[in-house]
Parts: C-alpha cells; structure tokens; sequence
C-alpha cells in the first residue's frame, strides 16, 4: 500500500493560502469547529511526571488505547513553541492514532502546559538533553513494541534532533516524524521579522511574554527579566535572554545550537519523515531545499498547508493525521 504524499493534499479554495491555512490551525474557531472524536485523546488521560535527569520534572499526558486487543505501540507527541499537551494539532493527532490502536503520550516541554512552577530555570530550544532523558524515562515506564515520535514546528526540531540522540542512549526509538520543523533558526527568526506579516510575531510575542510572566509568578525571588526587556521584540528579547539565562555569548550561538541545517541530519540511523510546506509564511522552505539527507530520511514538501496547517475543509480536521497514521502503522507492521 502507498504512503500519502504531501502531493496529495490539495484543499479548496480559499484554503489554498498559507497564511488562512496558518490562522486556522490554532484558532478558536477550529476548536470550536473540529468534530467530537478530535478530543477523544483526552478521555481517559493519565496527568503524569516524567523525568528529565538531574532534578529536573517535565509534565505529561498518557492515554492507553482501547480499540483493538494489543496496542500497535507507543506513539509520543510533541507541541510547538508555547503549545502544549492541549493544543488542538496535538489532541488531533493523538486522537486519529488512538483509533488506530496505538497509545498515546503527549509532552509538555519545560514551561509549557501551566508546568512554569516545576522547574527553575527558564525553558530555551537548546534543552535537548532533558527530553531526551524524558523520552528514555517514557520507553522505561510505559514499554511498547515499537514507538514512534511526532513534532510539530518547534517541536518538530525537537523530534529530529532527539531521534539523532536515541541510539547513543539506548532508547529504543523506531521512526521520528517532524511537521514544519525549525531548520535554521537564524533563518526562521529573520524571516519572521522581515517577511512574515506582522500579526505572526504579535501572536508569539503575546503568548511569550504571557508564559515569562507566569514563570516570574512561579518564583518570584528570581529575575528572570527586567520589565523594559519584555517591551523588546522578538529578536531583542531572546538575546536579552539567552545572554541573562544561558551560557552561549551571543544570540547567534544559540540559535545555531539547536540548528539542524545543513548536514546536521547525515547521521540519522533510523528512519525519519519531514514533512512542510511551501507556502508555510513562518518557516522559509529555502531551509529545507539546502538540507543534506541520508537515504533513510524522507523530504516532503507539499504545495499547500501553510504552518503546521494542512486543513482539509470547513470540518478543520488536518491531512496531517492520515499522513502521520499511515507512517506509523507503516512501522507497526
């Protein structure tokens, strides 16, 4: 049987542009338009810890399947920046993979999903260690026959560098499948600023400075920033916070930290899929034309989806849940 292509997904119009087919993907009105059985991944979910080696406790969501007699495996989920277990690409997919018989673990990055109060330290994209151990604390607890990973955007990074790391930690992971991942952070940021509309770097900006907010909340006997930085924006905020809170000397080592450009990707071992496409306003597709991939790591780039979007029609539900089922039964069999 044949794998669904990026090729294949060609929306009606008006959802044939990136930026409508990116509005939507988070909005209100996808929540409130998604049919019931996208929230199905909730329905019986176990909060749980997890964790994340030295000290450190990261928040999760595990749910068992019950529709078939074995579970096909283990499928592990992970959110964009300032998403969470509950943003809805995430409980859409572990709902679509929940029907085909697969368990169900969602991850919450460090501050993400009201989990500011847990750790001290501030989140930032180079904590890879941490949901790596995650991950191998997963495996342990919750073993499976196969598991396989998904990201989305950030969290889509996250996927392929983790799947990068698992052989060298013993974690037996089978496939990584990442959606509009960050390639080249530079390249993202810079693009955000310049050519995306304005609104896109609004929308982050809230959600950041709404999520540093909490944190100082959480412990306030840290200052973790000063009042005059969170007016700064995008790219001014994070060097202010990466010089205040890392060990990297500059804005552009950290972003290169958690880079995956280039042949960063080469030693791969075990199969990977990436999935974009080319209207995505946030991630230049330029980033993924440059990659250098090994064999066993897939390239696909769709027409249309916008970020993260790949909206179907007006019922909202996503192409992206065939497309990741599909690659997961693939590797179940």
């Amino acid at each position: 049987m044949s794998l669904p292509q990026g090729r294949d997904f060609q929306p009606p119009w008006p959802l044939t542009s990136g930026h409508i087919q990116t509005m939507l993907s988070s909005s209100g009105v996808r929540r409130t338009l998604l049919p019931k059985r996208a929230y199905r991944v909730t329905e019986g979910a176990q909060e749980v810890m997890v964790d994340g080696g030295d000290g450190i406790r990261l928040t999760g969501s595990f749910t068992p399947q019950k529709s078939q007699p074995q579970s096909r495996g283990l499928a592990v989920l992970f959110h964009g920046w300032e998403g969470s277990v509950d943003s809805t690409y995430v409980l859409q997919t572990g709902s679509r993979l929940l029907e085909d018989g697969w368990d169900i673990f969602r991850l919450n990055f460090r501050d993400h999903g009201e989990s500011h109060g847990l750790n001290e330290a501030l989140f930032h994209s180079c904590r890879i260690d941490e949901v790596v151990h995650a991950l191998g604390d997963i495996a342990r607890r919750w073993p499976a026959r196969v598991m396989a990973l998904a990201g989305f955007s950030l969290g889509g990074n996250f996927a392929l560098r983790v799947a990068l790391k698992a052989p060298a930690h013993g974690i037996a992971l089978h496939y990584a499948l990442a959606v509009c991942p960050i390639i080249d952070p530079s390249e993202g940021l810079f693009s955000l600023e310049a050519t995306a509309p304005w609104f896109y770097q609004a929308y982050f900006m809230n959600k950041w400075r709404r999520s540093l907010r909490a944190k100082q909340k959480a412990f306030p006997e840290v200052q973790y920033f000063e009042l005059q930085e969170l007016k700064q924006n995008l790219r001014g905020l994070t060097e202010s916070l990466v010089l205040r809170h890392t060990d990297f000397d500059s804005l552009e080592a950290y972003l290169e930290g958690y880079s995956v450009a280039g042949r960063a990707l080469a030693q791969m071992q075990i199969p990977a899929t990436i999935l974009t496409a080319r209207d995505d306003p946030v991630i230049p597709v330029t980033a993924f034309e440059k990659l250098e991939l090994p064999d066993n790591v897939e390239l696909d780039i769709a027409t249309y989806g916008g970020h993260c979007g790949f909206i179907r029609g007006w019922d909202m539900t996503s192409f992206c849940d065939d497309y990741i089922a599909a690659r997961f039964n693939a590797i179940a069999k």
